[in-house]
């Protein structure tokens, strides 16, 4: 039996635990409308839409993580003596088909949340909605030609915020294009922590990943300017009064993110074991970063 009987191998084989990199985009953007909205910067905001709008976000994660299970056990980039979390399709708990079709399942549920939205708010919603599909059934050809960052980057970082913000506003709020850019990068960090860890496998699989092309030199000093770049970035948007000096709270996080920095700079060529979980470890910064940024978001009007 498909997940041998247990409700929690459906949920594992799901990836939950990156499930951050799509809510916290999503809570960043409810947040900085609130902000927007206390301030007199935008006239409405309908609260309900942006829960749905997160809650299909993750959707349409959730989605693209199974399917991107399914392609990478399809191309033999997911094997067994890989390191990180489990792989329950290697391991036989379930059946390739079954994984491809709980990802379209998955999917057509987040497609009819995207089409309610649509129809109660309007058509642009159908461009931005375009890159999370393309995010959840088409990654894996992103990643294998190492533009997988680049399709994470613009998927999460960039359309889900911008998404939120006009499902709530109704209006395209560019300026929050901007104010993503340092969530962006944490969840672009994560994926590059997680293929950073597996460079030799996916070498031995015959792909290329961004980690991959720099070597592992170059993909710890790229990991480092990701994390380091989203704590500036905090700094330059508050200079130009687009983030409320009280998002400098987001610092709480900063010895997290050098403890995750010190993680990557111990994996050697020969040993990459203490990376091994260092995707779930950036997503736990990441998770940290957004809470603080959100939080600081709903006060700064009260301020």
């Amino acid at each position: 039996m498909d997940g041998k009987g247990k409700l929690k191998n459906w949920i594992i084989v799901s990836q939950p635990w990156a499930f951050p990199a799509s809510g916290s985009a999503a809570l960043m953007a409810i947040s900085y409308v609130f902000y927007l909205y206390k301030t007199g910067a935008v006239a409405e905001s309908n609260w309900l839409f942006g829960i749905i709008g997160l809650l299909g976000a993750v959707i349409f994660q959730m989605s693209g993580n199974l399917m991107n299970e399914y392609q990478d056990f399809k191309h033999g980039v997911d094997v067994k003596e890989k390191t990180g979390p489990p792989r329950l399709l290697v391991e036989g708990v379930f059946q390739p088909k079954t994984i491809f079709l709980y990802s379209i399942s998955v999917l057509a549920v987040g497609v009819a949340i995207g089409i309610y939205l649509t129809i109660n708010t309007g058509w642009p919603l159908i461009i931005i909605g375009g890159f999370g599909i393309i995010s959840a059934m088409l990654y894996h050809k992103f990643k294998y030609i190492a533009l997988g960052d680049l399709l994470i980057f613009v998927t999460y970082g960039l359309s889900i915020p911008l998404g939120i913000a006009f499902v709530m506003t109704g209006q395209l709020i560019w300026t929050i294009l901007l104010v993503s850019i340092p969530v962006g990068l944490l969840e672009v960090a994560i994926l590059h922590a997680n293929n950073t860890r597996d460079i030799k496998e996916d070498k031995a699989a015959g792909i290329k990943t961004q980690a991959m092309i720099l070597g592992l030199e170059g993909a710890q000093v790229t990991y480092q300017t990701l994390l380091l770049a989203a704590y500036l970035l905090i700094a330059i948007l508050v200079s130009v009064d687009l983030l409320h000096p009280i998002t400098f709270l987001t610092l709480i996080s900063f010895p997290l993110a050098i403890r995750n920095i010190k993680k990557m700079k111990m994996a050697q060529h020969n040993d990459f074991t203490p990376i091994q979980y260092l995707d779930g470890q950036t997503a736990k910064l990441l998770l940290l970063f957004v809470f603080l940024l959100s939080a600081a978001n709903f006060i700064a009007p009260f301020v």
